[in-house]
């Protein structure tokens, strides 16, 4: 499994004639038979701003059709992606429905939220539950991609038990690829002896610690994709970008011309070809300079360098 070569480029449109940077200048990956541009979306900033106000419907449902238009065709999203006034699924479906053909819709189970807002954790007798629940919001007769999100990163022990309800349910047709996400790489051991798993879904960025580095390499050798999430935010999470840059992540920004939004995807990018970026944004503008991200060419001394920073840079 390998990218697509693309021409090297600036992460910025060019003469106006050209149009926009489009999200095959990255590149693509297979998710399982499924073919995906390296850039795609996260669907978590449609339902409500970085401050918990809301979005605007028309305005959000508008950036999922931009997106599909500059050729993003890899979207990421979760039931529990709400707020009282908006479902980032049901915003899709109302968006992007009847589906192309080439769209691949990732989501996830594993966490709910009831109508007041509080979290609970399926039991794997839940899980199915909570697929249905993402076919009926989307509108579909299958899911594309189904990641398990693991509760706790650092100390949940075992998922074969909720992965292999998945798997079940992978069976049955209901999900067409399974992945994992907030996953230790003993996780994903444990996950592979029971199905095939075609993404692995982690927080990672400039500033990761060795050990995250280290298990999105070894994907690559499995020939799992890697998708990161909170590329851009880093430590703010949900929150935002809330960190002061390094020194270094500015200097490299400013010698290409780039924001460190775009600067921060196309390194994760340049970390391996079976590297996705899900950038989410409510913002028409953000979307464009997002997809153009993917055109960013970094040198390998630059790639090493933000790949050293402390992991307080994040």
């Amino acid at each position: 499994m390998t990218a697509e070569a693309t021409p090297a480029g600036p992460a910025t449109a060019g003469p106006a004639t050209a149009g926009p940077i489009t999200a095959d200048s990255a590149g693509t990956w297979r998710l399982g038979d499924l073919t995906v541009n390296r850039i795609g979306f996260g669907a978590m900033r449609l339902t409500h701003l970085a401050d918990g106000s809301p979005s605007d419907r028309e305005r959000v449902t508008g950036v999922l059709r931009r997106a599909v238009e500059l050729g993003v065709n890899h979207i990421d999203t979760a039931a529990f992606y709400f707020s009282p006034l908006r479902s980032a699924n049901e915003l899709i479906n109302r968006a992007l429905a009847p589906y192309a053909d080439e769209l691949v819709i990732t989501t996830k189970v594993g966490p709910g939220r009831d109508a007041a807002g509080e979290w609970w954790w399926a039991a794997p007798s839940e899980l199915r539950g909570q697929v249905e629940e993402n076919l009926r919001q989307l509108g579909r007769d299958h899911l594309d991609v189904v990641n398990l999100r693991v509760e706790r990163r650092e100390t949940t022990g075992s998922i074969a038990e909720h992965f292999g309800a998945l798997a079940d349910l992978r069976t049955a047709g209901l999900i067409r690829h399974l992945g994992i996400s907030n996953a230790r790489p003993d996780h994903l051991s444990e996950a592979r002896a029971i199905a095939p798993v075609v993404c692995v879904q982690n927080p990672y960025g400039i500033g990761s610690p060795a050990e995250d580095h280290a298990f999105l390499d070894a994907c690559r050798e499995h020939g799992t994709a890697f998708v990161p999430f909170f590329a851009v935010a880093g430590a703010g999470r949900e929150a935002g970008v809330v960190t002061k840059d390094s020194a270094e992540v500015l200097a490299v920004a400013e010698a290409h011309g780039v924001s460190v939004a775009q600067l921060r995807i196309a390194w994760t990018l340049a970390r391996g070809p079976h590297v996705l970026a899900i950038p989410g944004t409510g913002d028409p503008r953000h979307l464009v300079e997002n997809v153009a991200a993917g055109a960013l060419r970094l040198s390998p001394e630059e790639v090493a360098l933000l790949g050293a920073a402390d992991p307080a840079d994040r």
